[in-house]
């Protein structure tokens, strides 16, 4: 998937655990762990900016399309 979710480099920075953000931001350590683990399919609005706010980012620092020219 183009997209590459940079949670894991964000908490690393902040020194925030994953326990403590899932605290913070109200989602279980699950899903907040798909997450980080780059294996969801959707992420609701209302998380980007819980995650933004615990971590205090933007949502382009939590994520980036990674962009791949196909060779033909």
């Amino acid at each position: 998937m183009p997209i590459i979710v940079k949670l894991t480099n964000l908490m690393r920075e902040r020194k925030v655990s994953l326990n403590e953000l899932s605290r913070r931001v109200g989602v279980t350590l699950s899903n907040l762990s798909i997450l980080k683990n780059g294996k969801g399919k959707a992420i609701r609005l209302e998380l980007v900016e819980a995650i933004c706010k615990a971590l205090d980012c933007q949502p382009g620092d939590l994520m980036v399309y990674e962009f791949t020219q196909m060779i033909l």
